[in-house]
């Protein structure tokens, strides 16, 4: 296991580091498409409404939330109790004075029982960054090998130009 990508990217070019440059990207290339379409094909087999991660690091804080004392300040705004921390959340600017929810933009404790006492859905608060259609959205598009140096249309400026070593 590498602790990584340089790592990875290395130890994957252990063996091609002697090729012409164009073989060695075109290795590079058939690989990192692999990863993309391995990566394209897990995203499509999620049945959470969020990333695995952040499903499972999620999840804890519904069981956390529970017998949490909330009350409804304004609209927006719930104050909770109970835990080692209250917390204040603004579930319409996605906010919590704990700024957990701040920073990590998924919902903390106290974010998920105001949702609940507020009715609205807390994947409604998560990031969409977080969730299965981004997921889906990041791996979507295909990359495709670059083909035969014979069938690449060069422009003649760049044909001209002289490359020192």
């Amino acid at each position: 296991m590498t602790t990584n990508m340089v790592e990875s990217l290395n130890n994957m070019l252990v063996n091609a580091r002697d090729f012409p440059y164009v073989a060695l990207l075109e290795v590079i290339q058939e690989k990192i498409s692999k990863w993309w379409n391995d990566r394209r094909i897990v995203a499509m087999a999620i049945t959470t409404p969020l990333t695995p991660s952040r499903e499972s690091e999620f999840m804890p804080r519904f069981a956390q939330s529970n017998g949490r004392y909330t009350s409804q300040l304004n609209p927006v705004a719930y104050h909770v109790k109970g835990g080692e921390l209250e917390g204040v959340v603004d579930i319409f600017n996605k906010t919590c004075t704990c700024k957990e929810f701040d920073i990590d933009k998924l919902p903390c404790v106290h974010a998920v029982a105001a949702a609940h006492h507020a009715q609205v859905s807390v994947y409604s608060l998560v990031s969409l960054y977080y969730t299965k259609e981004y997921y889906v959205l990041a791996y979507g598009e295909t990359i495709y090998p670059v083909g035969s140096q014979s069938q690449w249309d060069v422009p003649n400026e760049v044909i001209a130009r002289v490359v020192l070593p």
